[in-house]
């Protein structure tokens, strides 16, 4: 019997997990966010709205679910309140539904004008981010000198902690960047005042995921960006800050790692990636217009357009292996629509092995090599059984499948509910 679930994207981000969450959203007691901060942006259809969730879990605009922002999870509570008023209509009242853990670091303003002020500099490697101050917070995690949420009721302690840190990151901007300096009783201030409207939220996640848990009920594991963004796993150092796949969730949230009974993967049928870094099969030429243009590919959180290519199997497989993924869930097969040929990269040209560029995740100087498959003239767009599928997608499907061994139980065929093929419900 499954009771929790993990769902994971398995590319660079954006494969689509916000829809998969809400398919799933009728048998679930609880979601959890485990990592990240709100840099990634989820998309739902929810009534004919488009929402965009940053921080929330996705779930979150289901009643009947609680929802939890683990310790892994770094908190502007800047764009937390934001995000809950901007969604109010859709999400109600969700006093007593968000519990947020007290062990959460906080992203304080310095963090966030650091973050901005190294993407402009030009003696700095661009990484792309968001400029939101989620590295920099995570920086200060690492380095233990963050503000939690806890110490947000202790005036004393997060007086001396912000001093600290004001200390360091004013010496920053003003010897490195020539910025100028953050006022500390200001800030001091401003952490108060969120500090009173953060209150109903603040709770014990661990204490209440065991007692979720002792009760059988259904929980997923809500992963923000995509297996290959991972600090430790992914194409560094064009990665986030923190830990993505799978081995995030156990200390994101503070679970047993066996406490996961099944782990759903997300792949869009091509490939995308929003910021620098390596990209083998990246297409420059019409076809990868045509990709973003179809796919209606932007950033959610950033609206930068998305860098397209093909499918890449050799990343996909090696992310399937290294997350246990029980199950596949391909998106955006309908993108592919009306393609004579479609190309799939099954293998790497390289000076190296390919023992040696998945540990070292170095993707700058390997060239994809492609396998063509027939298209399909016939829409998938809106189908939802797998036997209406035109055979040459059913065909795309399976190679997939052969592939990354493992069995593609979901395929989305567009943008609603709906348009989804299930051919094994992972609930």
């Amino acid at each position: 019997m499954t009771n929790t679930i993990s769902l994971l994207g398995l590319q660079w981000g954006d494969e689509g997990k916000g829809k998969i969450v809400d398919h799933l959203a009728k048998d679930l007691d609880a979601a959890i966010r485990y990592q990240g901060g709100h840099n990634a942006g989820h998309t739902l259809i929810v009534d004919g709205k488009k929402v965009v969730f940053h921080l929330l879990p996705s779930a979150i605009c289901h009643k009947a679910i609680k929802c939890y922002l683990g310790r892994g999870v770094v908190v502007s509570l800047d764009a937390l309140f934001e995000e809950i008023e901007e969604a109010s209509d859709v999400i109600g009242n969700i006093e007593g539904r968000l519990v947020i853990s007290s062990a959460c670091s906080l992203i304080q303003p310095y963090h966030i004008k650091l973050d901005q002020l190294r993407e402009k500099s030009n003696t700095i490697t661009k990484i792309g981010t968001t400029g939101r101050g989620i590295g920099t917070a995570y920086e200060d995690r690492v380095g233990r000198r963050s503000v939690r949420v806890s110490d947000l009721y202790n005036p004393s302690k997060l007086s001396s902690k912000l001093e600290e840190a004001l200390e360091y990151y004013n010496s920053i901007f003003k010897h490195s960047f020539g910025s100028t300096a953050i006022d500390k009783n200001k800030l001091f201030d401003e952490n108060l005042i969120h500090a009173e409207r953060l209150k109903p939220y603040v709770g014990n996640v661990i204490n209440e995921v065991r007692d979720l848990q002792d009760s059988n009920k259904k929980i997923l594991f809500e992963g923000a960006q995509g297996a290959l963004l991972d600090v430790s796993l992914g194409t560094y150092p064009f990665v986030t800050s923190s830990n993505s796949s799978v081995g995030g969730i156990a200390s994101g949230i503070g679970i047993s790692p066996t406490d996961i009974d099944y782990s759903l993967g997300i792949a869009k049928a091509y490939t995308t990636r929003v910021g620098e870094g390596p990209f083998p099969t990246e297409l420059f030429d019409d076809m990868g217009k045509y990709l973003a243009e179809k796919g209606g590919e932007v950033g959610a959180t950033t609206g930068r357009p998305r860098r397209c290519g093909w499918l890449d199997t050799v990343l996909l497989s090696h992310t399937v292996r290294l997350n246990g993924i029980d199950g596949l869930c391909v998106t955006k097969i309908d993108v592919l629509d009306g393609l004579e040929t479609i190309k799939i990269c099954t293998d790497y040209s390289s000076n190296l092995s390919m023992e040696e560029i998945l540990e070292s995740m170095i993707l700058e100087d390997v060239e994809p090599i492609y396998t063509e498959v027939a298209g399909w003239n016939e829409p998938t767009a809106g189908i939802q059984s797998f036997d209406q599928l035109n055979s040459n997608a059913q065909s795309f499907i399976k190679r997939i499948e052969e592939i990354c061994n493992v069995p593609v139980i979901m395929i989305s065929t567009g943008p609603k509910r709906e348009d989804t093929i299930i051919r094994d419900y992972p609930l």
